[in-house]
């Protein structure tokens, strides 16, 4: 089943390699959703792999807004203790970056990338 929507990072996104030098990519989603006439966070976690995947745990951090396309998974494993769990995800295809980009470590400590030079205003042609 296709999905697709749009909301804002929970949380900063991680990203993991696997085994087999592999990218992936997970973070969660809050959208709010109207329940009759009430409103109501709705929580998706999201999976991204290779290349999608670190451009994601690179330009996105917490508060961001995405718009995310991809498929409806359901997956269970089963924990320590021997319950099985299941997990819903959507298996990224696309992601659109709604919220500026910027290196998410430089712009959330305020700071300015190490390579910024500032330009000299009376070299503005307005």
């Amino acid at each position: 089943m296709k999905a697709f929507g749009a909301g804002n990072l929970t949380k900063d996104p991680e990203l993991k390699t696997t085994s087999g030098g592999i990218s992936v990519c997970t973070f969660t989603v809050a959208e709010n959703v109207r329940r009759g006439k009430e409103k109501k966070a709705e929580y998706t976690d999201c999976v991204a792999w290779r290349e999608l995947g670190e451009n994601v745990a690179k330009y996105m951090s917490k508060g961001k807004k995405v718009f995310v396309i991809g498929d409806l998974q359901t997956r269970s494993y089963e924990t320590k203790n021997g319950e099985k769990r299941y997990v819903t995800e959507v298996i990224c295809e696309k992601v659109d970056f709604l919220s500026p980009m910027g290196e998410k470590k430089d712009a959330e400590a305020g700071r300015e990338p190490q390579d910024f030079e500032p330009l000299d205003d009376s070299e503005m042609p307005f």
